[in-house]
């Protein structure tokens, strides 16, 4: 139970950051202080996707990647109330409405392989195990994803943050649904072949 109280905590305090903040380097900086927070606890994943490659990683078991993900979302969901506490208006990530649909779902995609392949070899792997880099990695990989990507995609990179704050839209504004599965395709393909890939790179892992 406390590997998952830590996956809400720090997907809360991500998600929180994100909605009050916006900004890029806020954002990867918080990730990665809750990634040295909880790393030792839970591994720290924080990201639906990212459990999801870790789990085919063979890193984490079926019932414990369901309960995770399970919790990073009740932490987003928390989170995005919160915000609409405090703020008054809710928020929700938005990809840019002027550009073709699947470039949104192309950035997604693409930086959360990034951030997933980045945690496999950071945080997984046996030679880098034991490291004192592996939040820095994790957080500078967020960070330059929102820079580069956020004006395109919205900058999710995590179906947990693409989900709570739209939900929490949806049941206190009126906020449509219309964009939750660009956060679901995207994220979850993005972190599925970056475990592919991690696996036939490292065939004795």
């Amino acid at each position: 139970m406390r590997n998952y109280l830590v996956e809400l905590i720090g997907t809360f305090f991500l998600v929180l950051v994100i909605g009050l903040s916006g900004d890029p380097i806020a954002i990867g900086c918080m990730l990665m202080v809750m990634v040295y927070m909880g790393g030792h606890v839970s591994g720290a994943h924080y990201n639906p996707a990212v459990t999801l490659g870790v789990l085919m990683r063979g890193k984490i078991g079926t019932k414990d990647g369901m309960m995770y993900m399970l919790f990073q979302l009740i932490g987003a969901l928390i989170a995005a109330y919160l915000y609409y506490l405090i703020k008054g208006e809710a928020f929700a990530p938005a990809p840019n409405a002027e550009i073709h649909i699947l470039k949104p779902i192309i950035v997604e995609a693409v930086f959360t392989f990034a951030l997933v392949s980045v945690v496999l070899n950071v945080a997984t792997h046996s030679k880098t195990e034991g490291n004192s880099y592996y939040g820095l990695a994790i957080g500078f990989t967020i960070l330059a994803a929102a820079f580069a990507g956020g004006n395109i995609s919205g900058g999710a990179y995590n179906p947990a943050v693409g989900t709570g704050p739209i939900l929490v839209d949806m049941l206190t504004s009126g906020g449509s649904m219309g964009n939750l599965w660009i956060y679901l395709v995207g994220p979850f393909l993005g972190g599925a072949v970056a475990a592919l890939v991690f696996k036939f790179i490292n065939p004795d892992e």
